[in-house]
């Protein structure tokens, strides 16, 4: 062991008193009050106080507590490495046989284990610990091995370090290791759906209202706020969220930004409201504050991006997103949470490829609850994601199995929302295989909408693209959504939304859905007139004037927008407006007579028939390609001729 005297500086009886002073002070914040951020300040005095006066073991003890009770507390790289370097340079004081360089051996293997996603480091001390019979060493080791040991596969072993650590505290004499095994035994029944987890809940909050440990506390209250959001309480589970980031901030607990968000985004999920988060996740992902083993942001964001209608940034997340969890990538407690992610997107971007693979990966857990974390958040069955993977897949018969088990399994769970979704996936699953007059998918669309109506929740589209229980009332509203953004149209249908470039026949197309149940002339489509109910085809016996001048308005118009997509190589697009010009000369040339004299139409609604049937037809087979159940929705409620139509019942 290296002395004062060795280190050049004279031992000081002051000196240890302030040294042992800040000591207790920071022991007591962090392992009987769990105050975090308090018990950092009290170790990073004595710290300072044990290097000026050259004491090797205070410096270790104080560089210990600075590692604090979790993995990877400290998130700005520039504090972090300034931790560990402390902590190496403790351990080259003490002797290292000694318990005290035994547990800062334990802390830097925990730390190096969870960067890479990893725990044979951890797991090895572990066992090292047991051998040496220092109960406080192990103890520690335990809890710490707990939290690196975080793929989805090993929550038995999870389970046996949380009750292993459970006893070794009655060893150690420290509430804080009685406080910690039975708060990651917790999680862990949570984590592996056993249904008395919260009866194992109970027992932590009773002995936490006796005294308080606001560390342990705030994951009790992150706990409660999962258990609003399967209940259905969107406005109470909201409020705990808010609160609970406020005493996870002020406990200086690192996660309370990454769990409100999740916390906040699947609430906004459930709600149907997800698109609004997108400001909020684009700019948490690039936060410093967020573990490197945290994906579940991209996949918030993924999701976000592709309800708003941005479906760039969601190909471009989700992709971003699959090189951070496919096989091979370091999993995490956020792990299924961003396979969810990775599935809903594939699904709403018609990614069959992703949906395969996610299947693949997502199987052997199938029986899991989809959770957040240290329970932050739930997104019910996995059965749910491999449903939604294999309908995205295109099989029908896979996926309908796997939904009927996504909603037992919800409801063992008390997940109300879930059940909704999962409902509804099965109402869309069984449609795909049964056909649209499936007496089985009516009923579960029926059943979900009933139960969506009782929590507030939306009801998502199912693969026809009509939402179940939505505008059925006989108020005549239209099932689907179209507006112009920009130089783009986004077509939504409950949870789907498709992007498509403008062009005549979306045009055409945005005014039949405006219009649902109404015949509109192709003539009047083709002339950019709307029509109003109950409109009859105009007989247009003369092309007047005032027409005339119209036509050739709307044809210079036309000409200048070929021009510009020409020279921008939108050539598929540049012959869709041709369509429209071709027609408007062919009505000009035949509305002239000899000398330039306005004559009756000849054939001038078999032409529009044509040209505006041609025209909606290959928009239709655009939005197809953008999303397949919105496609099917339009071909089966859309219809051209010369009269044409929008009729979503």
């Amino acid at each position: 062991m290296t002395t004062s005297r060795e280190l050049g500086v004279a031992p000081a009886t002051r000196g240890d008193d302030a040294i042992e002073l800040s000591l207790a002070a920071g022991e007591r914040a962090l392992l009987d009050e769990g105050d975090l951020r308090t018990s950092r300040i009290r170790f990073d005095a004595a710290y300072r106080e044990a290097e000026r006066w050259g004491d090797g073991e205070g410096m270790a003890r104080a560089a210990l507590g600075l590692g604090g009770l979790w993995v990877h507390e400290h998130r700005m790289a520039a504090v972090a490495g300034m931790v560990r370097a402390r902590q190496r340079t403790a351990l080259s004081l003490i002797d290292p046989r000694s318990s005290l360089a035994l547990r800062l051996r334990v802390r830097l293997a925990a730390e190096k284990d969870y960067a890479t996603g990893e725990h044979a480091s951890i797991m090895a001390l572990v066992a090292e610990a047991r051998r040496a019979g220092h109960p406080v060493p192990l103890a520690e080791a335990l809890s710490l091995a707990h939290h690196c040991v975080l793929g989805s596969e090993h929550g038995a072993l999870r389970l046996e370090l949380a009750r292993e650590l459970i006893g070794e505290a009655s060893r150690t004499g420290r509430r804080a290791d009685l406080l910690m095994g039975l708060l990651w035994h917790v999680v862990d029944l949570f984590s592996s759906a056993d249904p008395h987890a919260e009866r194992s809940m109970r027992e932590l909050r009773d002995l936490l209202a006796r005294r308080s440990h606001l560390a342990a506390g705030v994951v009790l209250d992150s706990l409660e706020v999962m258990l609003s959001i399967r209940r259905g309480r969107f406005e109470e589970a909201e409020a705990l969220a808010g609160a609970c980031a406020e005493r996870g901030e002020a406990t200086g607990d690192a996660s309370a930004t990454g769990w409100y968000a999740a916390q906040i985004g699947t609430i906004r999920w459930y709600q149907g409201r997800i698109a609004e988060c997108l400001p909020a996740l684009t700019d948490l992902v690039g936060s410093p504050v967020l573990s490197p083993l945290d994906n579940a942001c991209y996949a918030g964001l993924a999701i976000a991006a592709a309800h708003s209608g941005d479906r760039r940034l969601a190909a471009g997340t989700l992709a971003r997103l699959r090189g951070r969890v496919q096989d091979g990538a370091p999993r995490s407690n956020t792990w299924l949470f961003a396979m969810y992610g990775v599935v809903e997107v594939a699904h709403l971007l018609g990614d069959a490829e992703a949906a395969s693979q996610a299947y693949e990966l997502l199987s052997p857990f199938a029986e899991l609850p989809t959770i957040l974390g240290l329970g932050g958040a739930c997104l019910g069955s996995v059965h749910h994601s491999l449903g939604v993977a294999s309908l995205t897949a295109g099989d029908a018969d896979t996926a309908v199995g796997h939904l009927v088990k996504a909603v037992d399994g919800n409801l063992a769970l008390w997940h109300w929302p879930a059940v909704v979704l999962s409902r509804t996936r099965l109402g869309e699953a069984l449609t795909l295989r049964d056909g649209p007059r499936s007496e089985a998918a009516r009923a579960s669309l029926e059943l979900a909408a009933q139960e969506a109506a009782q929590l507030g929740m939306p009801v998502p589209a199912e693969a026809s693209g009509r939402p179940a229980g939505v505008g059925r009332s006989g108020d005549r509203a239209p099932v689907l959504v179209c507006e112009r953004q920009g130089r783009q149209w986004r077509v939504a249908l409950g949870s789907r939304t498709a992007l498509v470039g403008d062009s005549v026949g979306m045009r055409h197309l945005a005014t039949l859905i405006d219009n649902p149940g109404q015949e509109i002339p192709a003539i009047t489509l083709a002339m950019g007139q709307a029509a109003s109910s109950g409109d009859t085809a105009p007989a247009q016996p003369v092309l007047d004037d005032e027409a005339k001048r119209s036509y050739k308005r709307r044809l210079s118009e036309l000409e200048a927008e070929i021009e510009e997509l020409e020279s921008a190589e939108q050539f598929e697009r540049a012959t869709a407006v041709s369509a429209e010009r071709d027609w408007l000369i062919a009505e000009l040339a035949s509305a002239s007579g000899l000398g330039g004299r306005t004559r009756r139409f000849v054939g001038s609604e078999e032409r529009a028939r044509i040209a505006v049937g041609k025209a909606i037809r290959r928009v239709l087979q655009r939005v197809a390609d953008a999303d397949a159940g919105i496609g099917a929705e339009l071909r089966a409620t859309v219809q051209t001729g010369l009269l044409c139509s929008y009729h979503p019942e």
